[in-house]
């Protein structure tokens, strides 16, 4: 009992240490990066490409901060695989979506490209009448969406006109499905692709196009934007498939990479390479889905043949 009481206490002491001296000060950054950001919003109106660079870099440093935390502190191993992504480069970037750990997988590629503070994430647009976090999100650039795309107009176009006449630098990520992966959500995908005669979706929702190609058809006119990077993520708990680290886990629970592998499979793909009407976008991202699934399903596959996932990009 005396060994046990000890142990606890020794569990209690380790987790206070880390709130006090890792996790509480990420936090109170957090709280001042708000509050930064919300004072720039009357600048954004009058200088918007400065306040976007300034922005840029007060976000980073938030975001890394809790990167920090998940790989560092907790020991999280992420695996990346795929093409090399050039430094530097804007794109749009697509991914399947399965929880919130989905971020640090893609900041774990925008880092080593260079990009980590130009991420910009579609979020919902009840957000911006949320006092201090709202008016942040909307001095950053962010997107804020209902997900209904007759709405979202007037949004995206406040959003590429920053992009295409302030030549922003980013990398503007969707979750193109529009949802978090369940297996509810995927049998209700499932059900309607084979009533509309779209190929069955494996281990990944139907993705929605609207957005995407309205996307792709205002950045292939902006110069600097030059790929879609097409992003394939994938967890396992153990020998459990697609089962990831909720993000208490992510910032609390040490030695995360002997519980959970963490992945992302990146493809790039030049935005002149695309097709050029709506609907042939809109089956192009289709396609990519597929293959999504097939690369999920060969993971799926390793992991039950107790494969290792074999990274071929270096984390930076």
């Amino acid at each position: 009992m005396a060994s046990l009481n000890r142990q606890i206490v020794a569990c209690l002491f380790l987790l206070l240490r880390f709130v006090f001296l890792t996790f509480g000060p990420w936090l109170a950054h957090v709280v001042i990066a708000d509050l930064l950001l919300s004072c720039l919003l009357p600048f954004a109106f009058i200088f918007p490409t400065y306040t976007y660079h300034l922005a840029s870099n007060i976000a980073e440093s938030v975001w890394r901060g809790v990167q920090r935390i998940c790989e560092d502190s907790n020991g999280a191993d992420i695996i990346l695989a795929g093409d090399d992504l050039p430094a530097g480069e804007s794109a749009i970037v697509v991914a399947n979506h399965i929880e919130w750990s989905d971020f640090y997988l893609i900041q774990a590629l925008a880092i080593r490209a260079g990009m980590l503070g130009r991420c910009r994430w579609f979020a919902k647009d009840a957000l911006k009448w949320v006092p201090v976090l709202g008016w942040g999100l909307l001095v950053m650039g962010m997107p804020l969406v209902s997900r209904k795309w007759a709405e979202d107009k007037e949004e995206m176009k406040r959003l590429f006109g920053g992009i295409q006449k302030g030549r922003w630098p980013i990398w503007l990520v969707s979750f193109s499905e529009g949802t978090r992966y369940r297996p509810k959500k995927h049998a209700e995908a499932t059900r309607w692709c084979e009533s509309n005669g779209k190929p069955t979706p494996q281990h990944t929702l139907h993705p929605r196009t609207k957005g995407f190609v309205a996307t792709v058809q205002q950045l292939r006119k902006t110069p600097h934007v030059k790929a879609v990077y097409d992003v394939t993520i994938a967890y396992a708990e153990h020998d459990k498939f697609m089962s990831p680290p909720s993000f208490f886990k992510t910032v609390f629970q040490p030695n995360l990479a002997q519980n959970y592998r963490m992945y992302a499979h990146v493809r790039r793909f030049e935005l002149t390479s695309l097709p050029t009407t709506d609907s042939e976008i809109a089956q192009w991202l289709e396609e990519r889905w597929v293959a999504k699934g097939e690369r999920l399903a060969e993971l799926k596959k390793s992991l039950g043949y107790g494969e290792p996932w074999k990274g071929t990009l270096n984390k930076i």
